[in-house]
């Protein structure tokens, strides 16, 4: 089958040939539609491994196969698999790190438990732009912060992969949201339906006392880390606030997030992949994130531009010059 192959550390995507997968035991072998592209992907790429996710996802051997976020139609079952059939639409989270293979491929054999049927309003290529997004802030929204009905979200970046489907899901959860971005950003934050801030000009004691009469926010969800998650702190409520992260890979003072008398948490979405451990929880958030979408909810922001296996590598560009709307998207078949 055709596949787009990581050959060299540091090198770009190239077009070749590899052996078509079968389903194991457990597994659904998937024909791919789209692969949705995420900043990690470049991270995997690089010469130079990144900290944090990069760094445990890493791929074992090459050439590999990247591509995280998979649509496609079940190809075939393996032994011990229910709950899908030949024909099947499905989207989730597959691989492309350590010796996983990814879906930039035209098949690919996935852990039963990491998929769902795709949303019934969203088309196949549409499906796989949110899978990690959509599962990571699941994660963190949902849970570990619990956010509900009268609560004051703040979402950093958040006309951001992550931040785009943050925003949707605090909102679909009854909260107030609120969104940093730079200006170029606000337009889609704002269209999200969220509370646009201007993190580039308006200070955080500024939006804290603007927004929250000083109170601070119930929930804050970072997802840059380094400084960002440091002026996270400050800026949670008092007792019941709750700060989470995605990139929370540095180190960090709590004494603001202490003085406070406020919790956080971290969200590692990749862990079940790397460890082997919690799996079927991917597969239960994306059924409710289909749930989501399909009550008018939930949609994603995909990049207009269409790229294609022999086109991956152009895809990743794209993804890395920070031109994209947001969601790159591959159309493999």
């Amino acid at each position: 089958m055709r596949a787009a192959l990581l050959e060299e550390f540091g090198s770009p995507l190239t077009l070749g040939e590899i052996e078509k997968p079968v389903a194991g035991p457990g597994e659904v072998l998937v024909r791919v539609a789209a692969s949705g592209v995420n900043p990690l992907d470049l991270k995997l790429t690089a010469a130079t491994a990144a900290r944090g996710g990069a760094t445990q996802g890493r791929p074992t051997r090459l050439p590999a196969v990247l591509g995280m976020d998979l649509a496609g139609v079940v190809e075939e079952i393996g032994a011990g698999v229910t709950g899908f059939a030949p024909g099947d639409e499905v989207f989730g989270l597959t691989g492309g790190i350590r010796d996983l293979q990814g879906s930039l491929a035209e098949y690919v054999a996935v852990d039963a438990a990491f998929l769902a049927r795709k949303p019934a309003s969203l088309s196949l290529r549409e499906s796989a732009a949110l899978p990690l997004v959509a599962i990571t802030s699941w994660e963190a929204l949902v849970d570990r912060a619990q956010v509900h009905a009268g609560q004051k979200v703040l979402v950093h970046a958040g006309a951001g992969g992550v931040g785009h489907v943050a925003v949707q899901i605090a909102r679909a959860r009854g909260a107030e949201v609120f969104a940093t971005g730079s200006a170029g950003k606000l337009a889609v934050i704002e269209r999200l339906g969220a509370t646009p801030i201007d993190y580039t000009t308006t200070p955080v004691e500024e939006y804290v006392t603007q927004y929250t009469g000083g109170e601070g926010f119930d929930v804050i969800l970072d997802t840059i880390g380094g400084t960002t998650l440091d002026a996270s702190f400050p800026a949670v409520r008092t007792y019941t606030g709750h700060v989470v992260s995605v990139l929370g890979w540095g180190a960090h003072d709590l004494t603001p997030l202490s003085l406070r008398g406020a919790t956080y948490s971290g969200v590692f979405t990749l862990a079940p992949m790397l460890t082997g451990r919690g799996r079927t929880n991917h597969g239960e958030i994306l059924r409710d994130v289909a749930a989501l979408v399909d009550t008018g909810a939930l949609r994603p922001v995909l990049d207009p531009r269409r790229f294609t296996l022999e086109t991956a590598a152009d895809a990743h560009a794209a993804m890395g010059s920070g031109t994209a709307s947001v969601k790159v998207v591959v159309d493999v078949s």
